[in-house]
């Protein structure tokens, strides 16, 4: 069993409340928004979401930390849980169910002789899309609605680009990069490419109904919880620049087979 079942169930339980919450103001048609000052909805679903989990978390792990999306950092330690209370606000705000709850717990590792972050537990719920999916280290990824009825998660074993499913969010992200030539290039030799976009392609990827994704610009919160649930599906996550885990600012995804001749394609330099 893993060192971190008791957090796994904390995480679910959190997860449970969140969704309540979110459900309960999905559509509703006096839904508060307002535009954040990087130009980003957020809604009233999104705040009352994190505050709750933040109190539920001040109640079961008080000496824990905890940063969120919307409330920022608080608390110091060895143990830190990251929140996206709304992974997909702007879906959310015009009525489209691809949206969830992102909960993570990230643990203090030395690594490389510098001390970091690694995820450690992770869970990912979509309520109007009636998934969940979760995954803590040592313990394998799993999907279902809850601990005691559950498949488990598995990445695909396509071995060759030509055969791949492509997932991905945008193309401006990749033009203001520099880094659309590559991209392009890509999606030509893909066997299949769609635009999920979000949480869901990393889901995919540790379920093995899609085979890459990648995104050029995230922040901390939109990754943790899809680490560990791609790691433990035996898939791989690393930022552009090949460092594991959700560190880098972006994001590429991969049944581990393809992840080093994708990262090929998505350099800045490639003509």
């Amino acid at each position: 069993m893993s060192d971190y079942h008791d957090d796994l169930r904390l995480a679910h339980v959190l997860a449970d409340a969140a969704d309540a919450a979110t459900m309960d103001r999905f559509k509703a048609l006096d839904l508060k928004v307002e535009t954040k000052p990087d130009m980003t909805p957020v809604s009233e679903a999104d705040k009352s979401a994190e505050e709750l989990i933040r109190g539920q978390l001040q109640r079961a792990r008080p000496r824990d930390a905890v940063l969120g999306e919307e409330f920022g950092s608080e608390g110091l330690g060895p143990r830190r849980w990251v929140i996206d209370p709304i992974d997909g606000t702007k879906n959310y705000v015009r009525g489209v169910p691809v949206w969830a709850t992102l909960i993570s717990l990230m643990v203090q590792v030395e690594s490389a002789g510098r001390v970091e972050f690694e995820p450690v537990v992770g869970v990912v719920s979509a309520p109007a899309l009636g998934r969940r999916w979760w995954a803590a280290k040592g313990s394998g990824a799993y999907t279902g609605r809850s601990l005691s009825s559950a498949s488990r998660l598995g990445v695909s074993r396509v071995e060759r680009i030509a055969d791949a499913s492509f997932a991905y969010s945008s193309l401006s992200g990749w033009e203001e990069r520099g880094m659309l030539p590559g991209f392009l290039d890509l999606t030509r030799d893909c066997w299949r490419t769609r635009g999920y976009g979000d949480f869901w392609p990393y889901m995919m990827v540790a379920e093995g109904t899609v085979d890459i994704c990648a995104e050029p610009e995230l922040s901390l919160w939109d990754m943790a919880a899809n680490v560990v649930i791609v790691e433990e599906a035996g898939g791989r996550f690393t930022g552009l620049d090949g460092r594991p885990g959700p560190h880098s600012g972006n994001a590429v995804a991969s049944n581990g087979l393809l992840h080093d001749e994708l990262l090929g394609y998505l350099r800045p330099s490639r003509p």
